[in-house]
């Protein structure tokens, strides 16, 4: 470490032809706070925080601007100091001079190549840890990624860890300007196929840079990226884990919450992107209508409070419903795909505001080298996701969902109706997606398929806002239909091929209606 006695006017600009790392010593910025970065950008106020010696002051610059603080004794005895930006514009890149001074002895360090845009964080499983190497066209897309040097990828190492910590552990991959390199090293390492496309089809609309960090592990159920606060709102916080999918897949209550999310918490973020879920196909079924939302609320008020209120407190929070598998169809897929919508069958709704949906289960890749849980086609994804994030986190007049009925009829002869909002201009294809229950009493619509309670119900007729069903199998029986469900199967449809799409080609998502009388 360097020490010197000098003013801080003169400090930096020795500072400015000298300096050039995030560390000095024990004067340091926080482990993910590295050169190529994005800070949030206004309305939201970025944080800046590291390390340092306890008593000390520091000194933050930017151009005109000095923040000043004073290190202090943080959780495990070290030194920490922090300071909160004022709201920038959207651009860069800028450097930021650091200086602490310990009783007159002065340290340095630089922020280098900076730019302040929006943060997405980008979580889950082994969907979200598919890299950009993988996917489909992935030497074209790859190639294109030079254009898009505003966009910074980081990829936090994975970690666990039974207590909170503060800061990352380790990192995989530090703050990146897109390359080959930093794309598409190799399959399973970095970059997040469906976090760098969302982010880039964000970008090919606002332009403005955008901050890319995804903490993602394979095979994780939501309860490992949940707070022991979350899993209390759903009595799990004393459930022992009853699987393991293999020996290198944490299992436990919290540890990457506590490892890799609870260490950004300090963060000013954007919003969030999510593709989990097949782990809990056989973990906690049942209780993830409520863990799954719980996340998202205990996630948005963590950064929140973690922030000092600089990060809304509903911030947008997107997700991938699941898409396909090839085996056995027990219903599992179904019923998490009904779940991650808190059992409404659509989002944003009053258990999951401010939310947005991406639907999957029409692109199944049964040949996919990596498995058909895992389809190679993450561009299709990524795009729906965008729409959502798009019209949710940026308020552009785009409808992100496709289309679900406003309203379902059935008559005595055996038809049903169903009739769709004014906006949803309906593409509709006979593909065997619906299905019929006759008797009320049986209508477990979270049966798997088939079951001899749900029929078939043929497409007899359809306009541009309605579907006409054939229930005469009800009469038959000498009933009536009373609920009809919709693409409920492992895998519902071939590729694109579901019974009904809107205009802009976004798919129906499962859903479930009750009939009444025409």
């Amino acid at each position: 470490m360097i020490f010197l006695k000098l003013s801080f006017v003169s400090l930096l600009c020795f500072v400015q032809s000298h300096a050039s790392s995030q560390t000095n010593g024990n004067f340091s910025f926080a482990s993910y706070f590295q050169e190529d970065m994005v800070l949030q950008m206004k309305p939201h106020r970025a944080q800046l925080w590291g390390y340092g010696t306890v008593g000390a002051v520091v000194n933050i610059s930017l151009n005109q601007d000095v923040y000043s603080t004073r290190v202090k004794a943080g959780q495990d005895g070290r030194g920490v100091w922090l300071v909160v930006l004022r709201p920038h514009d959207a651009g860069g890149p800028v450097t930021f001079q650091a200086v602490q001074d310990n009783h007159g002895l002065l340290s340095w360090i630089l922020l280098k190549n900076v730019l302040f845009g929006d943060i997405w964080i980008c979580g889950g499983q082994s969907n979200m840890r598919f890299t950009m190497s993988m996917v489909t066209n992935a030497t074209k897309e790859i190639a294109a990624a030079s254009n898009y040097t505003d966009i910074r990828v980081m990829t936090p190492a994975k970690v666990e860890s039974d207590s909170p910590l503060y800061d990352l552990k380790s990192i995989e991959e530090g703050w990146s300007i897109p390359s080959q390199d930093s794309l598409g090293a190799k399959a399973w390492s970095y970059f997040s196929a469906v976090c760098w496309l969302y982010g880039r089809y964000i970008y090919d609309e606002i332009k403005v840079p955008i901050g890319l960090i995804s903490p993602n592990w394979g095979g994780t159920p939501v309860e490992t990226w949940s707070s022991h606060r979350a899993l209390s709102k759903c009595g799990l916080q004393d459930r022992s884990t009853s699987f393991r999918f293999n020996n290198k897949v944490p299992t436990s209550n919290s540890v990457l919450w506590n490892a890799m999310i609870h260490p950004l918490l300090n963060m000013t973020v954007k919003g969030a992107i999510w593709y989990q879920g097949e782990a809990n196909t056989y973990y906690h079924k049942d209780v993830y209508s409520c863990s799954f939302p719980a996340m998202i609320e205990d996630w948005r008020k963590s950064w929140h409070q973690g922030t000092m209120g600089h990060s809304d407190p509903q911030f947008p929070f997107g997700f991938v419903q699941l898409a396909n598998n090839k085996s056995f169809d027990d219903g599992s897929f179904p019923v998490i795909r009904w779940h991650q919508t808190a059992d409404y069958g659509y989002v944003p709704n009053p258990k999951m505001p401010n939310t947005f949906m991406a639907v999957a289960m029409d692109l199944p890749d049964r040949d996919s080298p990596y498995g058909a849980v895992h389809p190679r086609d993450k561009q299709d994804v990524a795009r729906r996701l965008s729409y959502g994030g798009l019209n949710i986190a940026y308020k552009r007049p785009i409808d992100p969902q496709g289309p679900i009925p406003s309203s379902g009829v059935r008559s005595a002869d055996g038809r049903v109706v169903l009739t769709y909002p004014n906006h949803q201009h309906l593409i509709v294809s006979e593909q065997g997606n619906f299905q019929v229950c006759c008797n009320f009493s049986k209508c477990d619509h979270q049966k798997a398929s088939p079951d001899p309670d749900w029929l078939w119900a043929p497409i007899t007729s359809h306009t541009h806002r309605s579907v006409t069903l054939s229930a005469k199998v009800c009469v038959e029986k000498g009933g009536y239909a009373s609920v009809v469900r919709y693409a409920w199967s492992l895998t519902p449809c071939k590729f694109k091929q579901c019974s009904v799409y809107n205009h802009i080609g976004l798919p129906a998502p499962p859903y479930v209606i009750t009939l009444g009388d025409i």
